[in-house]
């Protein structure tokens, strides 16, 4: 199984060198990404793509942690010990 990154990486390489799937990707990213790596996303799950220019730039947040340590561990599968270290 790949990482979430060898994809992003994998759709990343297409859209630069295959202008008809950016078309696409641009147009329909959820079902571009699952058609091409074989996923299938779950009910409610958005995926969006932002095409930069010579004048724009995007800059990602990661989701903001509003949640309790016990929600964490929960997440973590309780690999997680409250100080950053994932285990």
């Amino acid at each position: 199984m790949k990482t979430e990154g060898e994809l992003r990486d994998r759709v990343l390489a297409k859209a630069t060198e295959d202008d008809a799937f950016r078309a696409a990707l641009v147009a329909d990213p959820k079902g571009t990404v699952e058609q091409e790596c074989g996923l299938q996303f779950p009910d409610g799950y958005h995926l969006e793509v932002h095409e930069e220019t010579a004048t724009t730039t995007h800059m990602i947040l990661p989701p903001s942690s509003k949640l309790e340590q016990a929600d964490l561990l929960a997440v973590a599968g309780g690999m997680f010990d409250g100080w950053g270290n994932d285990w």
